[in-house]
């Protein structure tokens, strides 16, 4: 399989796990969070919907799930134990179609709220089921002092002479993540009927490293198959697309720090397999925007998907 992901993409893919864009990147996600960019514990919230994932501890993990606070938004690091969250619509309101919902962080972090929660709560409030998945990560130091000198050890031309990114295979290097998102899949259409869901209308949504796992589950997931993808300022690099690829929402912005310069082949390479795609360049955004309420019309994304949904049929009961 490691044939259907480019080299390009390779590199692209593990560029963006050595950023861990969550503790550095979000400082462009909104010029009124600025000031707020201080990384602060916090006990580990209440999340009694929460359902454990069947992938079990991540393998050889010592150190404990921790959160914190940073630029408005919750982040869990440290996850060991994947799980799921359901945000359903009200009563009467579901369309039957459900999107699992990847927040970034670049695969050591998870932004909760801003990636993750506030998504899934805007997509039920129209009609649309969502699932949070809070995916094992990459264990760094528990301590917040500990955390960020390993982070900056990662930005070091040192660091990443130490292992060639273009050698690295995605399909292994995020193989406990796929494995999570599979294992979503399987829960979400195991109790379709339970949740009033549609199980071949069971989608999948990514923001930055979220947003390369949606992709890298779309290539390499197996029996997870989502019925369409969303691609939120992830990298846009070479892929072979499969002739039964989902259709494919993109939104991205021009000044992403990132990925707003890396070119876009992706949108053609699903263009040329004659599969849907949707792409949405904005001037001005940054990196990590998500949920924020921002003054750049970046803002207007979730409106964007939605009537993409909507056009594509999923906000309606299917007939």
């Amino acid at each position: 399989m490691t044939t259907n992901l480019h080299k390009t993409y390779r590199t692209r893919l593990t560029h963006a796990l050595l950023l861990g864009f969550a503790a550095f990147g979000c400082s462009m996600a909104t010029p009124a969070l600025a000031l707020d960019d201080a990384m602060t514990p916090i006990a580990a919230p209440t999340q009694p919907n929460a359902i454990e994932l069947s992938t079990g501890a991540l393998p050889g993990a010592t150190t404990n799930e921790s959160w914190h606070t940073q630029y408005g938004s919750v982040f869990a690091r440290n996850v060991t134990v994947a799980t799921l969250t359901p945000f359903f619509p009200a009563t009467g309101k579901a369309s039957g179609a459900a999107v699992i919902v990847a927040p970034g962080g670049g695969f050591r972090t998870l932004s909760m709220s801003n990636e993750g929660w506030d998504v899934a709560k805007a997509l039920a409030d129209k009609g649309v089921t969502a699932f949070v998945l809070k995916y094992r990560l990459k264990q760094t130091p528990a301590d917040i002092a500990g955390f960020e000198r390993a982070m900056a050890e990662l930005f070091s031309n040192a660091s990443r002479a130490n292992r060639p990114v273009a050698e690295q295979d995605p399909a292994v290097e995020f193989s406990a993540q796929i494995a999570d998102a599979r294992a979503a899949f399987a829960l979400v259409r195991k109790r379709a009927k339970e949740w009033q869901i549609d199980a071949d209308r069971v989608g999948m949504i990514g923001f930055s490293a979220g947003a390369m796992l949606t992709i890298s589950t779309t290539l390499y997931g197996k029996d997870a198959k989502p019925a369409f993808i969303g691609d939120i300022y992830g990298p846009l690099a070479k892929v072979d697309v499969p002739t039964d690829a989902p259709p494919l929402f993109i939104a991205l912005a021009a000044d992403d720090p990132f990925f707003g310069n890396s070119g876009y082949v992706l949108i053609d390479n699903w263009r040329a397999a004659k599969r849907p795609v949707e792409f949405h360049l904005f001037e001005q955004g940054g990196h990590g925007f998500g949920m924020y309420p921002k003054t750049t019309t970046s803002t207007g994304w979730f409106d964007s998907f939605i009537r993409w949904l909507d056009m594509h049929g999923y906000l309606k009961p299917k007939s």
